[in-house]
């Protein structure tokens, strides 16, 4: 990813806002080049087009997948910054300290459309919060955005993790999405995030609770996982 402040810029280039790409298809064995991650198009059906939204799927993903979830990352991103984000998701997919972690597929007929990463957060600070979650990232084929799957992934991912138990899930992302899944922004309610955010994109560090009562009482500094403690991941 480079930055996790990429997110914005990338949401803002690309139409229907989600901010990444992702293609893959169920029982197809595909490799990419690490050098250039270029993708491969049997990754997609030939022909494949948008079907009717009933069809969406939404489902964990399972080990089985993981080359798909990394060569989505890739694509997304290019030969600028793919590398950088494929090691990203890579090393969190593997990192204890990010567990407990969710991550989703949206499918249309067996062709993956979207995916959405959670990984454990916790907030240090006088009252502190080990129930929590960072959402990061949020992809998207680009043939099928402006469907609304990201903001189903969103929502169905929230979900979850509220049965689970999370109390808080942040993002640092478009400050003009976000917004309508129930963020807002976390600066100004006291969560401070693992690196500073500049006052520019402040209203693009967000929260959003999933039980009453929680914000105005937990305060602090958020603590990600390993994987996403580097300040090249939130600095400009």
């Amino acid at each position: 990813m480079g930055k996790l402040l990429d997110f914005i810029r990338v949401q803002r280039r690309i139409p229907g806002v989600e901010n990444l790409g992702i293609a893959w298809q169920d029982n197809l064995q595909i490799g990419y080049d690490q050098d250039h991650l270029q993708a491969r198009n049997r990754w997609v059906a030939p022909g494949w087009r948008p079907t009717g939204g009933n069809r969406l799927i939404i489902r964990e993903t399972k080990e089985s997948d993981l080359a798909a979830v990394l060569h989505v990352e890739g694509q997304a991103f290019g030969e600028d910054q793919g590398a950088e984000i494929v090691t990203l998701v890579e090393d969190l997919l593997r990192d204890p300290s990010a567990l407990p972690l969710l991550s989703l597929l949206a499918l249309d007929e067996g062709q993956a459309l979207g995916h959405i990463l959670f990984t454990h957060a916790e907030v240090a600070g006088p009252k502190p919060c080990n129930a929590a979650a960072i959402l990061a990232p949020l992809a998207v084929l680009p043939a099928a955005q402006s469907r609304g799957i990201g903001g189903k992934l969103i929502k169905e991912g929230l979900r979850r993790l509220s049965v689970s138990g999370v109390d808080l899930v942040f993002v640092l992302g478009h400050p003009g999405y976000y917004p309508r899944f129930g963020f807002q922004p976390a600066g100004a309610l006291g969560f401070e995030a693992p690196y500073p955010i500049p006052e520019e994109v402040a209203d693009a560090w967000m929260v959003q609770a999933l039980r009453p009562g929680v914000i105005g009482s937990i305060t602090g500094k958020v603590l990600c996982a390993d994987a996403l403690n580097h300040p090249e991941h939130w600095l400009e």
